[in-house]
C-alpha cells in the first residue's frame, strides 16, 4: 500500500486504514507481511519535520501491525534516493528496527542512486538484517532485462550478503519492461528462466 505518513493528521488516518485493512485481510488469507511505500511529495523532497513525522508514524504502524501478528516492511521507489538517499536512510535509522522491517527492492536502489551497484551492496551490509521481503529485477547497461540473469547487479553478492545476516526473506520476482528491453520470449518462459536463476543464486538462503 502507498500511504501519506509525513503529515500528522494524514498519517493517523493512514495508520487506522492500514491496520483495519490488514486485520480483515489476515482473516481472509494467510497474510504475513504488509508492504508500505510512504507517499512521495510531487516535485520536491520532504522537510526534516515531515521526515520525523513519517518515521514516528511508521514505528507506530509497525507496532500496531505486530500486535495482530503481522510484519511491516518499508518499501520505496527512486524518490526516496534523492540527495544521496536522504529519505531512505532517515527511515532506516529513525524507526524502531523491531517494528519496521525492509522490503528491499534492489533495482530501485540501483536506479535511484544513479545506477550504482555498490549502493545495493552497501544497503545489504547496513540493513540486511532487517530485510523481510526482497523484490528482484535485473538490467544490463541500465536497461531492464526480460528475465533474471547476470547483469548490472551481482545477485550472488546480494545473496551472500543476506546469508551473512541470517535472514530468509520472501522473494518476489518483479520483471518489467521499458524502452530497450529485449523481447525474445513470452511471459511464461521469462518466469521459468527467472525462477531457475533465482533458485540457483538464492538457494543458499
Amino acid at each position: 500500500a502507498g500511504a501519506p505518513l509525513h503529515e500528522r493528521a494524514a498519517a493517523k488516518k493512514s495508520i487506522d486504514q492500514l491496520v483495519a485493512t490488514a486485520t480483515r485481510a489476515k482473516k481472509l488469507i494467510d497474510v504475513q507481511i504488509v508492504v508500505v511505500n510512504p507517499a512521495p511529495l510531487s516535485g520536491k523532497t520532504k522537510s526534516d519535520q515531515e521526515l520525523a513525522t513519517q518515521a514516528k508514524a511508521m514505528t507506530v504502524l509497525g507496532r500496531q501491525l505486530a500486535d495482530i501478528g503481522l510484519t511491516l516492511a518499508y518499501h520505496f521507489h527512486s524518490p526516496a534516493w534523492k540527495d544521496q538517499g536522504r529519505e531512505f536512510h532517515h527511515v532506516m535509522t529513525e524507526t524502531d528496527p523491531k517494528a519496521v522491517k525492509l522490503c528491499l527492492d534492489t533495482h530501485w536502489v540501483y536506479r535511484g542512486s544513479g545506477d550504482d551497484a555498490q549502493e545495493v551492496y552497501d544497503v545489504v551490509e547496513k540493513y540486511g538484517a532487517r530485510v523481510a521481503e526482497l523484490h528482484l529485477r535485473q538490467s544490463k547497461g541500465g536497461v531492464w532485462t526480460e528475465c533474471m540473469t547476470d547483469g548490472d547487479i551481482d545477485y550472488t553478492r546480494v545473496a551472500e550478503g543476506l546469508k551473512s545476516k541470517g535472514v530468509k526473506p520472501l522473494i518476489v520476482l518483479e520483471q518489467a519492461v521499458e524502452n530497450g528491453t529485449p523481447n525474445t520470449m513470452d511471459a511464461v518462459e521469462s518466469h521459468r528462466r527467472s525462477r531457475a536463476y533465482v533458485e540457483s543464486v538464492f538457494g543458499i538462503l
